[in-house]
């Protein structure tokens, strides 16, 4: 019998929604598209972001500071986790019905509270540049600054914001727990928005006032787990160079070489594809054998079985 694929999917915001009414009917879609991939005979892992979600808990964590002068502010490694809870109760219980709609019943589905253990070197604590909760004045801002400590930056005239750093993971904490879940058969769900950022003191884990890549948290997790995919699902069903100009053209099957020379040559966005991208390419060169594929959810299927999406391999 031939071993069964496993794969680590990230699943970008599209697939969540941005609201809670919107997760709900968001993580219904997602789980067909998930369990296509389980009935195609593959092991699934799932990571998701968090990105409107930890701003949503951080904002009204924020507010309840400022209602009630009692309540410390929230820390934002507390936020991630309050993340990771409430869409991984929604997500495991759409996958488990999606699973059960399909006669599918030995396949229990789990959500793993992650952290992950970022560098307190990480250069990106010297220039946090990644916005998260809502737009201020310039009044609110200075008080955000005294009162919290926050780093506050101007958004393209827009307002300013919360800026926090957004290091490279380095460790995932539970990965012992993660690994023996799936090894046992189980559908999991784990390294949430990146995983909740946490620094080693001894043998104390303190969490960070950062959020982690997603896509690099689920690239880690696909080496460690020894994956044969790492799909990375997004706003678009092919990667593209000179992207949106008159000589854009869409990839489909792109060695490493060629997608570091694209990196290189600036085709990518920073803050969308070029970390999809990078992931991607560390992935496919982590060990013969291991493909990254970027596509849209809906076409994950498809995907796998060579028919769209972007592959990039060694």
């Amino acid at each position: 019998m031939e071993k069964s694929k496993r794969i680590v999917i990230a699943l970008g915001g599209n697939a969540l929604g941005n609201t809670l009414p919107e997760q709900m009917k968001a993580v219904k879609i997602t789980s067909r598209a998930i369990v296509d991939l389980i009935e195609e005979g593959c092991e699934v892992v799932v990571v998701h972001g968090n990105g409107p979600q930890v701003g949503m808990i951080n904002n009204a964590m924020t507010a309840l500071s400022r209602e009630d002068p009692s309540q410390p502010n929230t820390p934002l490694s507390v936020c991630v986790a309050m993340s990771q809870a409430y869409i991984g109760y929604d997500l495991q219980n759409a996958l488990r019905e999606e699973l059960y709609n399909r006669n599918i019943y030995n396949i229990p589905v789990a959500t793993m509270v992650t952290q992950m253990r970022v560098d307190e070197n990480d250069p990106a604590f010297l220039n946090p540049s990644k916005p998260i909760g809502h737009f201020m004045t310039l009044e609110q801002a200075k008080v955000a600054e005294e009162k919290y400590g926050y780093i506050i930056k101007e958004d393209s005239g827009r307002g300013y914001r919360r800026v926090v750093a957004s290091p490279k993971p380095a460790e995932i904490i539970e990965l012992g727990a993660i690994r023996t879940l799936v090894d046992s058969g189980q559908l999991v769900i784990a390294c949430g928005g990146g995983g909740i950022p946490v620094m080693l003191k001894g043998n104390h884990l303190r969490g960070a006032s950062a959020v982690i890549d997603k896509d690099h948290a689920s690239c880690l997790l696909a080496e460690e787990l020894d994956a044969d995919y790492l799909i990375i699902l997004t706003a678009v069903e092919k990667v593209a160079i000179n992207f949106k100009k008159p000589d854009e053209k869409q990839l489909d099957d792109i060695s490493v070489e060629e997608a570091q020379r694209y990196i290189k040559e600036g085709h990518f966005a920073p803050g969308s594809m070029l970390p999809k991208v990078e992931a991607s390419v560390r992935f496919a060169s982590s060990k013969p054998g291991r493909t990254a594929l970027i596509t849209l959810l809906e076409k994950a299927k498809d995907g796998i079985n060579g028919k769209t999406g972007t592959r990039i391999h060694l």
